[in-house]
């Protein structure tokens, strides 16, 4: 079925359990923020409403004011998203990394100072990391087409909806490959980052089957777990919501997806990242770059290509040879 090891993923994360908690102040505080700023927002909307001759002034003023106080928070973590990435996802990872490769790391605070320390090694500025990462997603939404389409797999007639469903479910399947192409960028101690991460995605594309076969089985998982968690979290998200001005309920389900997405980001997406490190550094083990994977990459993704670049105009970057490896 897959070939990622649960237990290791769940003895993973319960030994990195500072970034566990240090996700869960960051998730978690977002998620307040939602709430706080929802609140307000319809509170603000409501007494404004009472000053307006429609009846229904205080309950339409409340609801807008809720939507306002929304979005204001959905920009703001639209803008921190960068540091997201570099302090919490990449220090995470930079320590499962060494979990997975059987290397101690720190335990306590410590660990998340050591993380840290790894990843400004790697990446000097916030910036850089997001810009690989940014680069890395777009090249790798181009893999499963150039893998072919998952009616290779179910040879049967009359399947068109199914096939594109599955297609589908693939391409949903991808959400953590960047995260991966991170991690291997930090485990080869990588000087270039631009240059590593286009070695990852082409060692990825080249073993796409079988990371897509995991990331689909993992997809699957998290996706049942993810859905009983938001059936859990409509009853505190409803009870919130009860409290607050004005004619809100249907802000419960909103703040249910919240809810459900802050545990996602705390617990669940790093049990997935686990878990897949495991399968692509097990899989591209003795493997080199393939030059035709790279060609066939650079040929179908802009984003490959600008990643291509960036990799040849930095220090270190290299230039593919006949044979498949890197000079």
């Amino acid at each position: 079925m897959w070939d990622f090891d649960i237990g290791r993923s769940v003895s993973i994360m319960m030994r990195t359990w500072p970034f566990i908690v240090f996700r869960m102040i960051v998730y978690f505080g977002i998620t307040l923020a939602y709430i706080m700023a929802t609140g307000t927002g319809a509170s603000v909307g409501y007494g404004v409403g009472h000053i307006s001759t429609d009846p229904d002034g205080p309950m339409s003023f409340a609801l807008w004011g809720g939507v306002v106080g929304f979005g204001v928070v959905s920009i703001a973590v639209y803008w921190i998203r960068e540091y997201i990435l570099y302090v919490v996802k990449a220090g995470h990872i930079a320590v499962m990394v060494h979990l997975i490769d059987g290397q101690d790391v720190p335990g306590g605070q410590n660990q998340i100072a050591y993380a840290r320390q790894v990843v400004t090694e790697r990446f000097a500025e916030a910036n850089i990391l997001f810009v690989v990462d940014q680069l890395v997603k777009g090249a790798i939404r181009t893999v499963t087409g150039l893998l072919g389409s998952i009616a290779a797999f179910l040879p049967i007639p009359g399947l068109s909806g199914l096939v594109s469903f599955i297609n589908t479910v693939i391409r949903l399947s991808l959400t953590y490959v960047d995260e991966i192409i991170l991690g291997y960028n930090i485990r080869i101690n990588s000087s270039s980052p631009f240059e590593t991460a286009r070695q990852g995605v082409v060692l990825y594309a080249q073993n796409g089957k079988t990371m897509v076969k995991n990331a689909v089985w993992l997809a699957v998982i998290m996706w049942g777990v993810s859905f009983v968690i938001f059936l859990a979290m409509l009853v505190p998200a409803a009870a919130i919501l009860f409290i607050m001005p004005g004619q809100l309920a249907g802000w419960a389900f909103v703040l249910a997806i919240v809810f459900a997405w802050a545990f996602k980001a705390a617990f669940i997406e790093p049990f997935a990242i686990a878990c897949l490190m495991q399968v692509y550094f097990k899989t591209i083990a003795g493997q080199v770059p393939d030059p035709a994977w790279d060609a066939r990459l650079a040929e179908a993704s802009s984003k490959f290509r600008e990643l291509k670049d960036k990799a040849l105009a930095s220090f270190g970057g290299s230039r593919w040879d006949t044979a498949g490896a890197t000079r």
